[in-house]
C-alpha cells in the first residue's frame, strides 16, 4: 500500500532523523565551543596588554626627570595604545560574543544529555506524536535561532550612528 509505513520504514526514517539530528547538533556544538574559545582568547590578550601597558604609563613617569621630553611622548603613545585595545574590544565584543558563545554551546551539550539518556523532555514526550528526535530538532534550533537574534541585535547596538551631513549655506 502506498504512502503507509511499514514497522521497518519507519524505523529506519526514525534512524535517518536522529542522525541528521545528531549531526546538527555536534556541527552546532562544535561551532559554537570554537568561537567562544576564540573570543575568550582574544578577549583575555586584550585585557592583558591593556593592563601591561598601563603599568608602563606610571614607570615611564620614574624617568621623567631625566628624559622629560622623551617620558612624554612615551607615556602618550601607550595612552593611545590603551585607547586602540580598548576600542577593539568594544567594536568586537569579544567578552560578550564569548559568553553568549559558551552559554548557547553549554545549552546545546545539556539537550545532547538529556537526549542520550533519554530524560527530561525525552523520556515523556508532551505531544505523544512528536518523536525525541524531532523534539531534539526543534530545541536545537530554537536555541541557534535565540543565539542568531542576539547577535543580530548586538550588531545593532554595535553600529556607529552615520556621521552627519554638512550643508553649505547658499550664496545670495
Amino acid at each position: 500500500m502506498e504512502g503507509s509505513s511499514t514497522p521497518t520504514a519507519t524505523g529506519a526514517r526514525t534512524m535517518a532523523q536522529t542522525a541528521v539530528s545528531m549531526e546538527r547538533l555536534e556541527d552546532q556544538l562544535q561551532y559554537y565551543d570554537k568561537k567562544a574559545s576564540r573570543n575568550e582568547r582574544m578577549f583575555k590578550r586584550l585585557k592583558k596588554a591593556t593592563l601591561t601597558i598601563s603599568v608602563m604609563i606610571p614607570l615611564s613617569a620614574v624617568f621623567s626627570a631625566k628624559y622629560g621630553a622623551i617620558t612624554g611622548i612615551i607615556a602618550g603613545t601607550l595612552g593611545a595604545m590603551i585607547a586602540l585595545l580598548e576600542g577593539l574590544q568594544q567594536l568586537n565584543q569579544y567578552q560578550q560574543n564569548w559568553i553568549s558563545y559558551r552559554s548557547t554551546a553549554e545549552a546545546l551539550k545539556h539537550e545532547k544529555f538529556l537526549f542520550l539518556s533519554s530524560a527530561g523532555p525525552y523520556a515523556n514526550p508532551a505531544e505523544p506524536q512528536k518523536t525525541a528526535t524531532v523534539q531534539l530538532a526543534e530545541r536545537v534550533e530554537s536555541l541557534v535561532s535565540q543565539e542568531h537574534s542576539k547577535w543580530a541585535q548586538m550588531q545593532d547596538t554595535t553600529k556607529m550612528p552615520p556621521a552627519p551631513v554638512k550643508t553649505e549655506p547658499k550664496q545670495p
